[in-house]
């Protein structure tokens, strides 16, 4: 599914460098070849297998972990949650993931702000989408955020729709941020600065 967002910006850049090539410019062509070498690398969807634990919550994206701690519920009005923000590089995989398996019961998408997605009101002020997922053991929030490259969060699920551990739900394109919000008695496993990966890398787990 990744691959079908990139459809638009393969298309622009095969053509750009063939182009170049037909018109014999070399230092064209040459940024055409690394430009469409680097569509392909962003736009990779490898495939993740999670953990062999039932109470594991994994992670929703791949990148650099920013914040542990704790924050309100920015939508649906549940209260406070436990939640770790999770940086995605342009280098970083941005398909994002479901933390566990469940049901998508709502979703809600806000218009922002394109700030850097380290900035410390980014989760406030910028695009955003979140996912309320509900399991057999709580309600699990993750939240899309847009930064300052990443210009569209896109979604690949529906309310109703059921999800298992680590299965795709959508991507941000080019550079953001993926919050994961849980309930305060899962105990999370990550700290900040800590590197994770996507439907693997355990974030936090609930309670025996």
């Amino acid at each position: 599914m990744a691959l079908r967002e990139a459809r638009p910006f393969l298309i622009g850049a095969a053509v750009f460098l063939g182009f170049s090539l037909w018109m014999g410019w070399f230092f064209g062509a040459l940024f055409g070849a690394l430009l469409l070498i680097g569509l392909l690398l962003f736009f990779r969807d490898p495939h993740r297998t999670p953990p062999n634990n039932p109470l594991a919550l994994v992670s929703p994206a791949d990148g650099k972990v920013i914040c542990v701690d704790e924050a309100e519920d920015p939508c649906f009005g549940l209260g406070k949650f436990r939640r770790v923000g999770i940086f995605l590089s342009v280098l970083d995989v941005h398909v994002n993931r479901s933390p566990f398996s469940g049901t998508i019961e709502k979703t809600h998408y806000c218009a922002g702000e394109f700030l850097d997605a380290r900035h410390l009101e980014v989760d406030i002020r910028n695009e955003n989408q979140t996912w309320l997922l509900r399991t057999s053991r709580g309600p699990l929030l993750v939240r899309q955020i847009a930064g300052l490259i990443a210009r569209r969060i896109v979604g690949w699920k529906k309310q109703g729709d059921s999800v298992a551990t680590g299965e795709r739900i959508g991507m941000i394109r080019f550079g953001s941020r993926t919050d994961l919000y849980f309930p305060a008695s899962c105990t999370p496993q990550v700290q900040v600065g800590q590197r994770v990966v996507g439907g693997q890398t355990i974030l936090a787990v609930w309670p025996a």
